[in-house]
């Protein structure tokens, strides 16, 4: 069976033994379709808490959660922390009873999507096939690349994990497939630092004995609903005929099947746009007064400005978010007169928003989201009635530049100020 030395990239026609013939390494991966598969899914291992390790080596071997506040949310926990229970969106309180050693530090958007940006370019290396889906994770289909690198495209994915972690120090994980579906689950097999490999031949038997849960699109609700029918692992659905799986599962039903046996006709589209990017807050008390909420929210529409541009997006509009005390959710939403990535802008128009929403109303979540979304290339140009937001622009970059050398804290707003 063919196999692939993660560690000096040897590629052999039989497998070796345990252990690499050329370098003696024993991180091997086997597989019969090794050197054919081309579709690739790289997602970072527990991403913004590795670059926090990275920025601050002493806490490599510590519990480290991303999140802050008592009544927030765990954003990120590395993977000491989560050998203790510690999961991304628990409440902070249930992380630090269930890690109480952990150290925990707010979020810095600004430097991971300074790390996400170092490797988009390190995959664009690669291919030009590249299709982000987050922040921390992308698709690639590198088909037609083999004499472009003079290695199959395993051997070239194993050179780019190695690559990841000499130049931007933190790690990846990858799963190679016969498609997008496949790809996106051998990426979760083995983390951190896995290298997995699905391909079609194989894919319905493997996730035949697989949770419901395990493909994504499933979440928590749509899995009770299922588990309501006696449907609990993948191999139940697969069995399911068209017509039956459209009475009992509705229109979506056929492909839901489809997708259990592995099937995905999706391409990857780098042209394609993320569905949404945002970016929230829950206060450690609740807040009523306009001042204090508007304080958050120029903190969150900060982030979020920073997610557009590491996603190379513009908002074209804005969505407040308000969550009372009493757990009432409430949307406002308005269009820009034009796109834009600048922090500033996109606080105007939202603040707009949130002062029609303060008349006496406590509040424990404040969130803003860019709806819709836009190329970041039309963003923030101006026009002979507007020359205001050009010298806006220049400002903000000098201020990126700035944080981007010198960490978020090296410089601030006035209005960030308490």
């Amino acid at each position: 069976m063919p196999s692939l030395c993660r560690d000096c990239f040897l590629v052999a026609d039989t497998s070796p033994g345990p252990r690499c013939s050329g370098c003696g390494g024993h991180r091997l991966v086997h597989h019969r379709s090794l050197s054919r598969l081309t579709i690739a899914h790289v997602d970072c291992d527990a991403f913004y808490a590795s670059v926090e390790k990275r920025h601050r080596p002493e806490l490599a071997s510590r519990p480290v959660i991303v999140g802050g506040g008592t009544r927030g949310v765990v954003t990120a926990a590395c993977y000491i922390a989560r050998m203790s229970g510690v999961k991304s969106a628990m409440p902070m309180f249930k992380a630090l009873k269930a890690c109480p050693d952990a150290v925990v530090i707010k979020p810095d958007f600004a430097k991971y999507a300074a790390a996400s940006r170092q490797v988009r370019a390190l995959m664009g290396t690669l291919t030009p096939l590249v299709q982000p889906l987050s922040i921390d994770e992308a698709v690639l289909d590198l088909a037609g690349t083999e004499s472009l690198h003079g290695a199959p495209p395993a051997a070239v994915l194993a050179r780019f994990a190695i690559s990841v972690e000499q130049q931007i120090g933190i790690t990846v994980s990858i799963g190679l497939a016969a498609n997008r579906l496949l790809a996106k689950i051998a990426a979760g097999r083995g983390k951190p630092r896995g290298f997995s490999i699905i391909d079609a031949g194989e894919a319905a038997a493997l996730l035949a004995p697989e949770p419901v849960r395990l493909l994504p699109g499933i979440g928590a609700a749509q899995a009770n609903r299922l588990e309501g029918m006696g449907i609990t692992r993948l191999g139940q659905l697969q069995v399911l005929p068209d017509r039956e799986a459209l009475r009992k599962l509705g229109d979506d039903g056929p492909g839901l099947v489809r997708r259990s046996l592995g099937q995905d006709m999706r391409r990857v589209d780098p042209s394609r746009e993320a569905k949404s990017v945002s970016a929230e807050t829950t206060f450690d008390r609740d807040l009523s007064d306009l001042r204090d909420l508007e304080q958050h929210l120029w903190r969150l529409c900060e982030k979020l400005a920073v997610r557009l541009r590491g996603h190379e997006l513009a908002a074209g509009g804005v969505v407040l978010k308000l969550k009372t005390s009493r757990f009432a959710l409430r949307t406002r939403a308005a269009r820009l007169p034009s796109p834009t990535v600048l922090p500033d802008r996109m606080f105007d128009l939202a603040r707009s928003l949130l002062v029609k929403e303060t008349s006496g109303a406590a509040f424990r979540l404040i969130g803003i989201g860019a709806s819709p979304l836009v190329a970041g290339s039309m963003a923030d140009f101006g026009d002979l009635a507007d020359s205001l937001t050009p010298r806006r622009a220049a400002v903000q970059t000098a201020i990126d530049s700035l944080r981007e050398r010198f960490g978020s804290a090296a410089i601030k707003r006035g209005r960030s100020l308490g």
